[in-house]
């Protein structure tokens, strides 16, 4: 391969019109040009920037469409998966539910769900859409049905939004205005005149451009102090993936050089690497690794494979029919064209050869007359690049949307680069008729939880919320929220003003938040002192790091599993009020107190600055279960090897035959031994899963995904009868849905979260 498709690939193209224009040039006795170093590095030349009519010539310049038709089909395929899972069709029914009091969070307050049964139909038709993409079968129309439905299912939820959701909207909508049907296409087969014809450089110069924005911006992000020092996603060296490299490396090593500072130079330079022939295997192999180690660290659903599918475009536009060229020639009839043959197309400007005689234009197409809508698809080529490079960086418009990180997460590709998790979360409302005070459960009327993030969804999640209380005789309510959240592992704080009534709060998308609390950004140097601080404590002790602000307090109730809860102060000053004792302990930097177990307390900041100070307490509910458990499994192993000589009492003898599956856990009576046996069956399942085959877990996978898509079907074809002839009898429903609910006949609980519900640390 010639260096020159290297970086061409990116803004302008990668084809390789070496060998088309062997058969498509002019008269033989014309000599190829010589190209120009520029020319072979870059793809184009000096003079093809050098006038408009020059720039609209090689945006538009013939070029081979086989990449862009396998991409076109993968995606298509990919998208239609995503429908039944991510995007939700296999349990529509749970999210849409009609009737349903349930605060939604939709971009536009306008918009709003229809009816569940009609639903139903979105997201067939949004199905099919991808299916008709996949084939290439009436192209444009299954474009515009996918991407309507699509962004319109986006836009209704944007708890849901995430970067890669919002990268699927924006290819489907290049490939709407993309010749994706020229190669590999059903429409190829109803019309000759489209099949195997070019496509203008600029299909594949968006499509490119947009992924490496994905990773370079994504990069650019990264340059955060947080993931430059290794706070943003620390937990993750401890995944099993990342074992070979602690072979060689500490913990925390791994997570600063390999999770940080791997992702951060992946980022910033695979969409370079990418372009040029000498880098481009090398890239191929690291972006390959990190893709299919994402798809086994979060769940993202097809975004591994979308990425792994986008980096052939960075190859020659050809390798398609290269590689399908060594395929046996009985396969000919369904693998894609391998011909070199490339029909002409008026979407391309061709340009003339000249000869010592007279201009020969070098591809005989209808016309090679630069028309309108050459010069369209040049500005909306430079446009859409312009506004990609922009929206990430357009915050200082919409400060609405911005809290302690800037817009609403989704189009700004800082993707992994802040975690959150949050300690205490209270609603509290008042009737602004009685003044009577209540709290609410939090999330009550919803089903997501991002709203605690981000000003915007509190604002309607307040809004909606003053809706529904009425119905329970609370009249003109006023909603207070008081939110804890910790990001990339810094002090526990406020993150929005709980004195506020959000109800009656302004807000606006153009101007900033005003009951947005600071991020205490100065207490960042902190973190390092915590990890000294929880690495001189035992494994049964906890600690939550706080910090709050002057004239505010926390109220808090300890659990009585918390037997053991101290506070320490480590900055600034502090009352703490014992409700039940009514009694005030005012502490100083280094001062602490032990609050007591199931009682509330309170905690006031009463220095200029804030404060911070931390809880430590023990579980002793959980460890004197785990002490049990410990006893019962040394005395189970005495069983199994012979050595316990002492008869049993009757509610341990379950352990005698806790290798029979199910038995011993039914005819234990212990509450203790009930767990236990449960605790050893479920950890049994988790080895096996484990330990499991290649050929296991795939099937074990595919039967997974065989129900859940089962599902999605048979719901839809559930609510198109109802629309068709009407809802039947209830009985009847009711079966029906009972059949689509229907699972494997070994389908449980997930063994690993089942177990970490069972000795789940309590929460403050």
């Amino acid at each position: 391969m010639e260096a020159r498709e290297a970086t061409a690939g990116a803004f302008v193209g990668t084809d390789k019109e070496k060998k088309s224009a062997k058969k498509d040039a002019a008269p033989k006795a014309v000599k190829p040009q010589t190209k120009s170093r520029m020319e072979e590095i870059f793809g184009f030349r000096k003079e093809d920037l050098s006038s408009w009519e020059n720039l609209v010539a090689l945006l538009n310049r013939p070029t081979d469409p086989a990449s862009l038709g396998i991409f076109r089909c993968m995606f298509g395929l990919l998208m239609a998966i995503d429908v039944t899972q991510e995007r939700g069709l296999s349990h529509l029914d749970y999210k849409y539910l009609d009737g349903a009091p349930v605060c939604r969070f939709p971009l536009f307050n306008f918009l709003e769900p229809l009816p569940l049964d009609w639903m139903y139909v979105v997201y067939l038709v949004m199905f099919l859409g991808a299916l008709g993409i996949m084939l290439g079968c009436f192209y444009r129309l299954s474009c515009l049905m996918f991407i309507s439905t699509y962004w319109y299912i986006f836009f209704l939820d944007k708890t849901a939004w995430n970067n890669h959701s919002y990268l699927y909207g924006l290819i489907g909508f290049q490939l709407a205005i993309m010749d994706g049907n020229r190669y590999w296409s059903l429409d190829g087969l109803r019309k000759p005149s489209i099949r195997n014809a070019h496509v203008p450089l600029w299909n594949y110069t968006l499509l490119r451009t947009q992924i490496f924005i994905v990773y370079f911006i994504a990069g650019v992000k990264k340059l955060d102090a947080d993931w430059v020092e290794g706070y943003s996603m620390s937990y993750l060296a401890h995944h099993w993936l990342f074992d070979p490299f602690k072979v060689i490396l500490p913990v925390e090593l791994v997570s600063l050089l390999v999770v940080h500072g791997g992702g951060l130079i992946l980022d910033l330079t695979a969409g370079y690497l990418l372009f040029f022939d000498a880098t481009r295997p090398f890239a191929f192999f690291f972006v390959s690794y990190f893709h299919c180690m994402n798809s086994q660290l979060f769940s993202i659903g097809m975004f591994s494979y979308t990425m792994l599918a986008t980096s052939p475009l960075f190859c020659y536009a050809d390798w398609p029919r290269r590689f399908f060229a060594r395929f046996p020639s009985l396969l000919s009839g369904v693998l894609p064209f391998t011909t070199e043959e490339i029909q002409p197309s008026t979407s391309c400007l061709y340009p003339e050869i000249h000869s010592n005689e007279h201009p020969v234009t070098q591809n005989p197409a209808k016309t090679s007359k630069m028309r309108f809508k050459h010069k369209l698809g040049a500005v909306f080529t430079i446009l859409y690049i312009a506004e990609q490079f922009f929206m990430p960086y357009s915050h200082f418009i919409t400060q609405g949307y911005n809290n302690w990180t800037n817009g609403l997460y989704g189009y700004s590709w800082d993707m992994m680069v802040h975690s959150r998790s949050h300690q205490h979360v209270k609603i509290t409302y008042k009737d602004g008729k009685t003044g009577e005070i209540g709290y609410l459960n939090p999330g009550v009327f919803t089903q997501s939880r991002r709203w605690k993030d981000h000003g915007d969804m509190l604002k309607q999640y307040a809004t909606c919320l003053s809706g529904l209380l009425p119905r329970y005789n609370i009249s003109h309510p006023e909603i207070y929220f008081d939110i804890w959240v910790s990001i990339n592992e810094r002090f526990q704080q406020r993150i929005f003003d709980p004195r506020v009534d959000i109800v009656k709060a302004e807000w606006s998308p153009f101007k900033p938040n005003p009951w947005l609390m600071p991020l205490l950004v100065d207490l960042s140097p902190w973190r390092t002192k915590f990890q000294e601080i929880e690495g001189s404590l035992d494994n049964q002790t906890e600690i939550v790091f706080i910090a709050d602000f002057p004239g505010l307090h926390l109220e808090n109730f300890v659990s009585e599993d918390l037997g053991n809860t101290s506070i320490h102060v480590l900055q600034g000053q502090v009352n703490v009020e014992v409700v039940e004792e009514k009694k005030n302990h005012t502490l100083q930097p280094g001062d602490q107190i032990k609050v007591p177990a199931g009682a509330y307390h309170k905690v006031y900041t009463i220095s200029e600055s804030p404060s911070c100070y931390m809880y430590v307490y023990v579980n002793t509910t959980e460890a004197v279960l785990l002490q049990n458990f410990t006893k019962l499994q040394e005395l189970q192993e005495r069983i199994r090897n012979g050595t316990e000589t002492e008869p049993l009492p009757p509610e341990l003898q379950p352990l005698m035959a806790a290798d029979d599956d199910g038995e011993a856990e039914v005819n234990a009576t212990d509450p203790v031994m009930q767990l236990f046996l449960k605790r050893q069956r479920r950890m049994k399942e988790v080895k096996k899963r484990r330990e499991a085959g290649v050929l296991e877990r795939l099937d074990r996978f595919a039967v997974k995904k065989y129900y859940t898509i089962r599902r999605g079907f048979l719901m839809t074809a559930i609510a198109i009868r109802n629309l068709a002839v009407g809802l039947p009898p209830v009985e009847q429903l009711r079966s029906e849905v009972a059949f689509a609910n229907m699972k494997e006949p070994e389908a449980e609980a997930e063994p690993d979260e089942t177990l970490k519900q069972e000795v789940g640390h309590a929460e403050l």
